[in-house]
């Protein structure tokens, strides 16, 4: 079954995690992005990107190309923002939720304190589902590498392999 990592990434977490996962799945990358930059340092960046998170915007994307045909499963990474998942994910779901209905949903979140549980009930709000098939928290794994994350990185690509999961 292939597979597609949907991803958003501010500073580099999520995708250094995105693009790990890929190597070991032979995923294809999906790395989305809004039409309007968020900032990326300073107070700005938590106000607007929290604000943005819990009015559950669902911002304009730039043009992506997404075949849902050749995927299987779709795996959705994104920083945890104010316990929400990133409103770029948000919209790329409302966009796609009826193309998405058939298909195998993980999804792993990056944060530098607490709320990817809650976000991923929030992912599985937009997406209309019950049950994602796996799940990842991950502690900033580009800016605070260590062998744990390393470690869950590996165990969660493992069971998206196992035999029961194909």
């Amino acid at each position: 079954m292939k597979s597609l990592i949907v991803y958003y990434s501010l500073e580099g977490n999520t995708e250094y995690a995105a693009k790990a996962m890929a190597a070991v799945l032979e995923a294809d990358l999906l790395r989305i992005e809004p039409v309007k930059a968020y900032p990326s340092s300073g107070f700005s960046k938590f106000f607007w990107g929290g604000k943005s998170a819990m009015m559950a915007e669902a911002p304009e994307l730039q043009p992506y190309d997404f075949q849902p045909e050749r995927y299987g499963r779709i795996i959705f990474g994104f920083p945890v923002w104010a316990g929400n998942v990133t409103p770029p994910l948000r919209t790329f779901a409302r966009e796609n939720q009826k193309a998405l209905r058939d298909k195998r949903i993980a999804a792993f979140a990056c944060q530098s304190g607490a709320g990817a549980e809650k976000a991923f009930g929030k992912l599985k709000g937009c997406l209309g589902i019950d049950n994602l098939e796996a799940e990842l928290v991950l502690i900033d794994p580009k800016d605070k590498p260590n062998a744990d994350n390393d470690t869950k990185i590996r165990a969660f690509c493992d069971k998206l392999m196992s035999p029961r999961q194909k």
